[in-house]
């Protein structure tokens, strides 16, 4: 579930749509998180799929450690990649902001953190050399963005928080020790699909 203070606005035909803020999200907020209403499609049953509804799975969805494919069913789908994201992905099911978001500014994520199937080319963005996703970024770039994480985690329980209540029980004290103790115990690395594994 995406945060209830945003809303779709279409950027141009590059881009498509994007998700915006509609008020101040500050630093430490959980901006979006797995919940029971998001689909979670195995391999076998895409690649079944007609082609339009492979396209679109592959296209809205991410995948998880286990090689599933997560379809969220609001507007979290149409959260846009930047190389400089406001919002950080966890082993615990949930995002977060990584800094202050403004109102009118647009929630981004890393895709590096999604287990894309293909490397993609980006837009270009000043004050990074990255130009390309990969599908192994977060074998290279982990302990940066569990930096960030466990950076924005310290406010986790000293602003409004929406969604907290979609943290997973088998996580809670897991993400209470990151927050009070500032120990990430674990890695975003978790998360990483490793197609070997499962071939």
């Amino acid at each position: 579930m995406i945060y209830p203070h945003t809303e779709l606005r279409y950027i141009n035909d590059q881009i498509g749509f994007g998700v915006f803020a509609t008020r101040f999200i500050p630093k430490g907020t959980i901006t979006w998180a797995l919940d029971d209403l998001d689909q979670i499609l195995e391999p076998k049953f895409v690649n079944k799929l007609d082609k339009y509804g492979s396209e679109v799975v592959k296209k809205y969805a991410y995948r998880n450690q286990h090689g599933q494919y997560v379809l969220c069913w609001d507007l979290g789908r149409y959260v846009n990649h930047s190389f400089h994201a406001n919002c950080m992905g966890t082993a615990y099911e949930f995002e977060v902001a990584i800094r202050d978001i403004y109102p009118g500014e647009q929630l981004m994520d890393d895709y590096g953190t999604l287990n894309i199937d293909e490397p993609f080319e980006c837009i270009s963005e000043k004050g990074t050399d990255r130009k390309i996703v990969y599908p192994d970024d977060l074998l290279h770039f982990h302990e940066e963005w569990d930096q960030k994480v466990i950076e924005a985690l310290k406010y986790l329980y000293k602003v409004e928080q929406p969604l907290l209540h979609l943290i997973r029980p088998e996580f809670k004290e897991k993400v209470k020790i990151a927050a009070t103790e500032h120990i990430l115990l674990d890695s975003i690395k978790n998360i990483y699909y490793n197609r070997e594994e499962f071939r």
